[in-house]
Formats: C-alpha cells, structure tokens, sequence
C-alpha cells in the first residue's frame, strides 16, 4: 500500500464529502478479536485536489465490534487508477498500510478489512 503522504494522527472528522463510503473491520491476528477504538486513516484523490488536499484526508474510531466507516466524496483516478489510501497505526500493532484500486471510477463503495499482528517491541515505526 505504501505510505505516500501518510501523516501520522491525522485529525478525526465526520466525513470528506458525501458520494463514496469506506467501511471495513479491524481485528487481531490469531483470535480474530474485533480492535476497539482503532484509528484508521484514510486519504484519496477527488474533485477538490489530490491525496495532499488536506479535505481529502481524516480519520474515525472503530466500534465495539472493530468496524469502521467514512464517508468521502467520490475518488477520481490518480497515477491511472482510481484508489484510496488507508492506514492503520498503533504502537500495539505492526503498521499496516493499503492501497486498494477501484474497479471503476464510478464506484459508490469500497470495503476494506484489516488484520492486526501484535507489534514487536524493537519494531521501525513510520516517521
């Protein structure tokens, strides 16, 4: 996935627009258990710029059962693809980062699920 234009603790919002949702869960390696209280970060290209634009990027909490879900305004293809970025990040667990590619532009959705492996304690983190 990469981490292009990740920043760390990205402020927490409502939503990025309306038009596209991201959905997904967050569970533990091993026993499947749902991450509560997980920041996932999620950033994107549309209409109002590109994975910079600082509108274009946010996160959410999970639930109790590790779920998630942000609403954006529709992705327009960048680099060719039409595609987000998304991050989960947490000392506890090993930082995980996706770039899931649309089938098309006009896509309303996408579901992205992540499972977590327990973080070692000498693990490299982003910076």
């Amino acid at each position: 996935g990469g981490a292009n234009n990740y920043e760390p603790n990205a402020p927490l919002v409502a939503n990025l627009g309306t038009g596209f949702v991201v959905s997904g869960m967050v569970r533990k390696a091993g026993s499947g258990e749902p991450v509560r209280n997980a920041r996932v970060q999620i950033w994107t290209a549309t209409e109002r710029g590109g994975e910079r634009e600082p509108s274009n990027r946010g996160s959410v909490m999970t639930d109790a059962q590790g779920r998630y879900r942000l609403e954006t305004s529709p992705v327009v293809p960048q680099f060719g693809q039409p595609h987000i970025h998304i991050a989960y990040d947490d000392p506890g667990f090993t930082t995980l980062f996706l770039r899931p590619v649309l089938n098309s532009r006009h896509d309303k959705s996408i579901a992205v699920d992540f499972v977590l492996a327990p973080s070692s304690p000498n693990a490299a983190r982003p910076s």
